[in-house]
């Protein structure tokens, strides 16, 4: 169990993590430097020691993707948003192209 001073670094630091992936100024030197330390061999806790060498890796693996896939699933919203908007106004402001053709169906036999 953590205790609440565990609870608050962790969450302050993804919280932070959070803050500067999202800001467009700082994305991409988050995005290679999480890459870049993903494939170093110095790390916080070294990967020779089992499962606690490989967690900060996993941590700062899980966050990047995490973040990332939550960045691109906006951007699609927004850009489907935005094109449901540009539709909906071009449908309002068009004049009707389709022309509606009444035929009696009569049958043969």
């Amino acid at each position: 169990m953590k205790t609440p001073a565990q609870q608050t670094i962790i969450e302050s630091l993804r919280t932070w993590y959070r803050n500067v992936i999202r800001n467009s100024k700082y994305r991409w030197i988050v995005v290679l430097g999480s890459l870049l330390y993903l494939v170093s061999p110095f790390d916080i806790s070294p990967d020779v020691l089992p499962i606690i060498g490989w967690l900060d890796d996993g941590i700062i693996a899980t966050l990047l993707v995490t973040e990332v896939s939550q960045l691109l699933f906006e951007q699609v919203n927004a850009s489907k948003k935005k094109n449901q908007q540009e539709a909906d106004s071009s449908a309002d402001t068009a004049t009707p192209t389709e022309q509606v053709v009444e035929v009696d169906a009569v049958s043969v036999g």
